[in-house]
């Protein structure tokens, strides 16, 4: 490996230079609450094999916070054998010379399947294609939970009718960090459920539960119900006969 960002890895098979360059791989990642996930589409490049280190340097600068590089004088101890192994078809951690230079969630995205990457159709964030899909526009976590599990999701005050299962949000996940910004719960989780048994439990939960507006949503895995939270009771000012007591605001 050469280094790394929030948005790109870059790796080389060999260090033997070719009319005086080296090929390099660019990696895109994605960054999810779940982990960081591998792109399946990798673009190549060729650097200056006298620049390798002043290229990683530029390339991953080091103002990102994700950023990092490998060592240089591991690199330059393999330029000096002239090491070279052929191009892996899939990055795993038993492909890296140096795994020891890799951040720990680039070390757990090797362990996983790459996936196809595309951009949120908000934000721009690098995401997994299908995992938020809202509308026919592809999101990240965070804005598929702040649009869809937000005040205008589809919340609902009375169990679904069964007609309705079909229009529920579809997720990957339900990432439980992202809810406290929209203020929501998650409050049932189902797996390996049959759907007539799990629409039926959700429903119950719903109809034992009034007073409060409550969303299904199909996970890979299930179902999980949300909950939104109540608004806080607002207390009521005080005051002790002329004015506004001690702690009030106006």
């Amino acid at each position: 490996m050469l280094g790394g960002n929030a948005s790109t890895l870059a790796f080389t098979s060999s260090l033997v230079p070719e009319n005086r360059q080296v090929t390099a791989w660019l990696v895109p990642l994605a960054w999810t609450p779940i982990g960081v996930v591998l792109g399946e589409n990798w673009q190549r490049v060729g650097v200056a094999a006298d620049n390798l280190a002043g290229w990683t340097d530029q390339t991953f600068d080091p103002s990102d916070e994700r950023s990092f590089v490998s060592s240089l004088r591991e690199l330059e101890l393999l330029a000096r054998i002239g090491w070279s192994a052929s191009v892996p078809e899939v990055l795993t951690e038993d492909a890296v010379v140096n795994a020891d230079d890799l951040p720990e969630d680039i070390l757990d995205a090797l362990a996983h399947a790459p996936e196809s990457l595309v951009q949120c159709a908000i934000c721009r964030r690098t995401c997994v294609r299908d995992h938020f899909v809202w509308n026919e526009r592809r999101l990240c976590a965070w804005d598929y939970h702040a649009t869809v599990f937000g005040k205008r999701g589809p919340w609902r005050d009375a169990p679904y009718e069964e007609r309705l299962w079909e229009t529920i949000p579809h997720a990957a996940y339900v990432a439980g960090p992202l809810l406290e910004d929209a203020a929501v719960d998650a409050v049932l989780a189902i797996d390996g459920l049959d759907d007539e048994l799990a629409h039926r439990l959700i429903n119950d939960a719903i109809g034992g539960d009034a007073g409060h507006a409550h969303l299904a949503v199909r996970t890979a895995g299930g179902y999980t119900l949300l909950r939104e939270r109540s608004a806080p009771p607002v207390e009521e000012e005080k005051t002790d006969g002329d004015g506004p007591s001690i702690g009030a605001t106006s």
